[in-house]
């Protein structure tokens, strides 16, 4: 198969996650196709995520507002917050592990419960917990940080050749002060950087939506627009 023969197929309409008062709705590459990272990599350049074994982009009636952000990682110069944060973690030990875990699935939880209650974001399950971060085509990895060998966030990372995709974190609510959101996005900042890896994917930025206004502050950072990236200014 190739690109050419992508088939999409639509989902249904739901309420914005990001927008109040919208709904959203997103088209899949159709599961008999494909992927792999080498794959998954053109399509995040095209507008894609992933949730679990799945390949998506919002699709959504007279709204763009949903668009791909990726870092340039080897231009990112951190400011002054951004610093404070990747030193006031430097007592974490990060270790990499290929498979999710009873342990991570419990911080998951706990997260959950404080971070975003009734988000509709809740598994109902250890299993479907799995099926929406994990990847059976993907090169997924999940980072730990621990501290004093107590495990106080995950990183879930997809790797595809043009850099490394940020899928979803999740830490002890008990840490918020920490910055521990920040601080994983900066270790794969650093990882992207020692590896020569141009791009740090940050999933969809979208404007006028306060759960995504951080990403913004990771300079400088793309945004695809009208098919072409582009530098997102200040907005």
């Amino acid at each position: 198969m190739t690109m050419q023969s992508l088939r999409l197929l639509m989902g249904s309409a739901h309420a914005c996650g990001y927008l109040e008062d919208r709904h959203a709705r997103s088209a899949f590459v159709d599961p008999a196709f494909p992927l792999d990272p080498g794959v998954y990599g053109a399509l995040l350049d095209q507008g894609f995520r992933r949730s679990g074994d799945y390949a998506y982009r919002p699709m959504c009636m007279n709204c763009r507002a949903c668009q791909s952000a990726r870092i340039l990682s080897q231009e990112f110069v951190a400011d002054r917050a951004q610093r404070r944060c990747w030193q006031r973690n430097q007592d974490l030990q990060l270790s990499i592990t290929l498979r999710l875990t009873d342990e991570h699935y419990t911080l998951y939880r706990r997260y959950l419960a404080v971070r975003h209650q009734n988000g509709g974001m809740d598994p109902e399950d250890a299993d479907a917990f799995r099926e929406f971060l994990a990847c059976g085509w993907g090169a997924t990895e999940f980072w730990e940080f621990r501290l004093e060998q107590e495990l106080v966030a995950v990183a879930v990372i997809d790797r595809v050749p043009q850099g490394l995709s940020a899928v979803y974190t999740f830490f002890d609510p008990n840490l918020a002060s920490r910055g521990l959101g920040t601080y994983a996005i900066l270790s794969q900042i650093d990882r992207a950087r020692a590896e020569s890896l141009p791009h740090v994917y940050l999933g969809y930025w979208v404007s006028g939506s306060a759960k995504m206004d951080y990403k913004r502050r990771f300079q400088p950072l793309e945004v695809l627009r009208g098919g072409h990236w582009q530098r997102l200014e200040n907005e």
